[in-house]
């Protein structure tokens, strides 16, 4: 009897591994503990929240069979999307840039996304490229009169983090002491984050977001190269509750960790999983060896090879 047989591809969204870190860690630190994303299907965790808004949209009727669905997005939300209205049978329109990793822009077009590319400013990430692309996704949309699923502001995608969290308690037989999470819409951090306070309130949670524009915590917008994080300003579905603290990553520190870990633990991941990891290690080393911090491997390395830098052989 073959018991793991899946109904389709989007029934393997979800229920990913929880791993430690072995060699990262300080000796007389806390443990940390990397869920992974990456064994997601498109192999990012926003597989989690683009099925959990189509679908919410198609139980209340904004989304009906044949329709199309409008999007902007720095690639990962766009491949997600891109799985899942195919394997729907909807047509999807995404707003992304050149500031983006090129391998998604190749992923979205493959899975049968049609593109609209917004010129950047020398290839960062910035507040006004990211309004830009908003805009240009509210004309699609009236052109169209696709559904936009608007992630900055859609609030659906908040139960599919809410179920992650289950996961990380059920993993973790509870014993968690810290979350740790980069921000781009805040979705993640929040959902996560309300789903393990709602086990147990002393759970401490750590937001993290590039040095280069780190708004959240009061610091001017900048341009950075964390896909995916610090959109240039205050996202709507952030509130200063969300966090007990914010950490400050930059893109150089990020990347460096990221390398890190595939060199040393052979978990090949992107820059934004570098930022967590950087953020959960400054947190690690002032905790003491019986606490465990839980943070997120967002997506795969395999996402970026275009613009991983490529250190010298043994380094």
């Amino acid at each position: 009897m073959m018991t793991h047989l899946r109904r389709d591809i989007l029934a393997c969204v979800g229920g990913t591994p929880l791993v430690p870190l072995r060699r990262l860690v300080p000796g007389n630190g806390a443990r940390i503990l990397l869920k992974l994303e990456s064994q997601n299907p498109t192999g990012s965790m926003k597989d989690r929240m683009a099925l959990a808004m189509i679908e919410a949209a198609e139980a209340d009727g904004r989304l009906r069979a044949g329709g199309s669905v409008v999007e902007y997005t720095g690639g990962s939300t766009g491949v997600s999307l891109a799985l899942v209205c195919t394997v729907k049978g909807y047509t999807l329109h995404i707003v992304t840039s050149d500031a983006f990793a090129r391998e998604k822009l190749d992923h979205m077009r493959a899975l049968g996304a049609h593109l609209r590319i917004v010129a950047s400013e020398g290839g960062g990430m910035t507040g006004k490229l990211t309004r830009d692309m908003i805009e240009a996704a509210r004309v699609i949309a009236g052109e169209t009169g696709g559904f936009w699923t608007d992630q900055m502001n859609n609030r659906d995608q908040l139960a599919a983090y809410h179920r992650m969290a289950d996961e990380i308690w059920d993993a973790t037989d509870g014993r968690i002491d810290h979350f740790v999470q980069s921000v781009g819409t805040a979705a993640s951090l929040r959902g996560i984050g309300d789903g393990l306070r709602r086990r147990d309130g002393g759970i401490g949670l750590v937001a993290v977001e590039p040095a280069e524009s780190a708004v959240l915590s009061g610091g001017p917008a900048g341009a950075h190269r964390i896909d995916g994080i610090g959109a240039g300003y205050v996202v709507p579905l952030w509130h200063s509750g969300a966090a007990d603290r914010i950490e400050r990553v930059s893109t150089a520190e990020a990347t460096a960790m990221a390398i890190r870990l595939a060199r040393e633990e052979g978990i090949f991941a992107g820059t934004s999983t570098g930022a967590n990891v950087a953020a959960a290690l400054r947190l690690a080393e002032q905790l003491g060896p019986d606490a465990t911090i839980v943070t997120v491997m967002c997506d795969t390395g395999m996402k970026y090879l275009s613009r991983r830098p490529d250190p010298a052989p043994g380094a």
